[in-house]
């Protein structure tokens, strides 16, 4: 089947919950991709993150082929080999000292909540049903009910009430608000230190050094979500290292797997974490063995191929490269490490237009929100692979001029 037959059945019998690119990939190595002619792309969006390390590496392949001949899953009902290992080498590598393993980002999410919550009725003493998580405006941290919840955005929430109360929502970027908004029912405050879905949206210089110092006169929980920008997306292993602050719990997933099996994982103490007692949170494939021997691989290739490193040392290059470029259409570009949105003057009628016209050159990218072009290619990619994407996104400006 070619892609039109293939893009008429999806939008036949599947749910019509996505818009993606008319491009249907069957094959995918490193930083490339081929659809089902056999035509060549340059993949810029790296599945949101999640295959920082590339493709089909290898490496990580070779780790999943091998667990998948010996064990798959037994549920948490009984223990495996693969799950103890990956949790200290976690540990190990960020400093905390309890780790609970699941599987999507949004799971992972959902975790932390639970947790700050039981922490907050068990160690901080708010009363039954009271506590309160303060979130940001312009955030996502998924799709669930309750985290939809404290969502901005319309489109996440339009027809999907009730919601889940106990979640203000003060402005990004904003301490007066965080300190004006903490009150004896506040239990944590959650971010993303930097915004990807929002259309990589940067905070004030000192912001997270300041919003962890209110969190902790106020006896808070300071929670990061680092799925996106974690594992070492924006040239540091963890976003919130620009500003050395260290989160009391920290929520990873994405390039966790390798691009190869979902899996997730929230990181605290055990002062945090320890408040789950068995039976009261958990999952059946959180910490299946698959997984967890993906992951150890995972964290080896970010690791010794300096995959954070590369990061911090081409997206300063390719950021210099891209500002330029001069267009009508540019409002500006923004971004750190591999990380990087180009936003569009409204009158430029739309980042998707912008993102086709990309595909058409080889380049696969997406649109977030609706003026921002996020560029954010696998972290294995090389100075090469980004002038040759530079010479076609400078091409498309000039030509939708």
């Amino acid at each position: 089947m070619d892609s039109k037959d293939l893009i008429l059945m999806e939008d036949l019998y599947g749910a019509h919950n996505y818009h993606p690119l008319d491009v249907v990939v069957n094959r995918a190595k490193g930083i490339w991709m081929w659809d089902v002619e056999g035509k060549k792309y340059l993949d810029f969006l790296s599945a949101y993150s999640a295959v920082n390390q590339g493709h089909c590496h290898p490496r990580i392949i070779k780790a999943l082929q091998g667990q998948a001949k010996n064990l798959t899953l037994t549920s948490r009902a009984f223990r495996n080999d693969q799950w103890p290992l990956l949790a200290k080498e976690l540990c190990d590598w960020t400093g905390y000292n309890m780790v609970l393993p699941m599987n999507s980002g949004a799971e992972a999410v959902e975790t932390a909540i639970k947790a700050a919550r039981k922490w907050g009725y068990q160690k901080k003493g708010i009363s039954a049903d009271q506590a309160e998580i303060i979130a940001c405006s312009n955030n996502f941290h998924g799709r669930t009910v309750t985290v939809v919840s404290f969502s901005t955005e319309p489109l996440y929430r339009d027809d999907y009430g009730p919601f889940t109360p106990g979640f203000p929502v003060i402005p990004y970027g904003d301490t007066d608000a965080l300190e004006k908004t903490i009150n004896p029912n506040t239990a944590a405050f959650i971010l993303e230190p930097i915004q990807a879905e929002a259309g990589i949206l940067i905070p004030p210089q000192g912001y997270l050094q300041k919003a962890k110092e209110i969190c902790e006169r106020n006896n808070v929980l300071f929670i990061a979500d680092e799925i996106q920008t974690g594992l070492g997306r924006v040239g540091k292993l963890f976003a919130c290292d620009f500003e050395n602050v260290k989160p009391d719990m920290m929520v990873i997933g994405k390039s966790l797997g390798g691009g190869c099996y979902p899996i997730s994982a929230v990181l605290a103490n055990q002062e945090i974490l320890g408040v789950f007692k068995p039976g009261e949170h958990g999952s059946t494939f959180g910490g299946n063995p698959l997984a967890c021997a993906v992951a150890r691989e995972a964290i080896r290739v970010i690791r010794e191929e300096k995959l954070v490193e590369n990061a911090a040392e081409l997206g300063e290059y390719f950021l210099a490269k891209l500002r330029t470029i001069k267009s009508k259409h540019i409002k500006e570009i923004r971004g750190r490490g591999l990380l990087i949105g180009v936003e569009l003057h409204p009158e430029a009628g739309g980042a998707r237009r912008f993102c086709e016209e990309l595909m058409k050159e080889g380049l696969l990218c997406k649109e977030t929100h609706e003026n921002v072009i996020r560029f954010a290619p696998p972290l294995v990619c090389r100075e090469k692979d980004l002038n040759w994407a530079y010479k076609r996104i400078k091409t498309v400006f000039k030509h939708l001029a």
